[in-house]
């Protein structure tokens, strides 16, 4: 059955930028995260307490997060990886943070420099410092549906980690396709073993459009009850995984999905469509969102 309502957690100024070459004036990101704010966004990620070494573009987390106008109603999360991160994400009043793990023992080596055990012992430390300031934690698990490195995920693992970062505290887990590898079986598959043990209402999906089978993955998921879903606004992000090849889905057309459905948001397309436009010509890239190009050229 469809959920009646749909909550979208906007991850492009983070996930969506990351990966970008050269450098985004940080003028272009506050001007990004404030159009999708009026656009009526209320889940915004807005950066990651990261070494900078290793992501650049996300250096200016703690200047985006000092210079932002906060809309009333609109939490503005960041990515903290270990203890710092959130001492950091703390510092500028984040509304809440996120730790990642991944469901596979190759990718949380070579992205995390540690296994998954580690890792987990990592995040119970960041767990436990929200608990004690109050702010909401948010759990990510990576390669959900496939491992660049390793092949095929097992949903028994990815049960097991969702269980342990619910345990920790996290209010809701982010169930990611980092490499975009999943179809709508596998999707179906995952979420069978995951439902029998965690409510539909603690979990979210993150879908990459690698293989253009986001929304359908998407829309798989709805079907199982999933009423939130991660999405970056013009399909910002592109794969590492696979050269040339898109990222994360379109906000833009997760939300022309959900209006087909006819499944409330509360969120404006046009404006959504708007921002995205933007912030590619900042960038010089072409938009990935098929919805937003075809409004936009309808429009203009």
């Amino acid at each position: 059955m469809l959920p009646q309502r749909v909550s979208i957690v906007e991850v492009g100024p983070r996930d969506g930028l990351q990966n970008e070459p050269g450098t985004i004036a940080l003028a272009h990101k506050l001007e990004l995260i404030h159009a999708l704010a009026e656009a009526g966004l209320t889940r915004i990620e807005a950066g990651a307490f990261v070494n900078p070494k290793w992501v650049p573009q996300m250096a200016d987390s703690e200047a985006v997060f000092a210079k932002l106008k906060r809309k009333p109603g609109v939490r503005y999360s960041a990515l903290t990886p270990n203890l710092k991160g959130f001492e950091r994400a703390r510092q500028v009043n984040a509304s809440e943070v996120a730790i990642f793990a991944a469901a596979s023992e190759a990718f949380s080596e070579k992205n995390l420099n540690c296994s998954i055990e580690q890792s987990l012992a990592k995040f119970a430390e960041v767990a436990s410092a929200a608990r004690e300031h109050k702010i909401p934690l948010r759990g990510y698990i990576s390669c959900v549906l496939g491992c660049p490195y390793s092949g095929a995920v097992a949903p028994e693992l990815c049960l097991e980690i969702a269980q342990e970062l619910l345990n920790m505290g996290c209010y809701e887990i982010s169930l990611g396709d980092t490499i975009g590898i999943g179809t709508a079986a596998s999707t179906q598959a995952l979420l069978r073993v995951l439902l029998k043990r965690i409510d539909p209402t603690k979990l979210a999906v993150h879908m990459h459009d690698t293989y253009g089978q986001a929304l359908t993955n998407i829309y798989t998921a709805l079907q199982q009850g999933i009423a939130v879903v991660d999405s970056s606004v013009a399909g910002l992000g592109g794969c590492p995984y696979a050269k040339g090849a898109t990222g994360n889905v379109a906000t833009e057309d997760v939300l022309f999905l959900l209006k087909g459905l006819g499944i409330e948001h509360g969120i404006d397309l046009p404006k959504v469509a708007h921002a995205g436009a933007t912030i590619c010509r900042h960038l010089n890239i072409r938009n990935n969102s098929r919805a937003a190009v075809a409004l936009l050229n309808k429009t203009s």
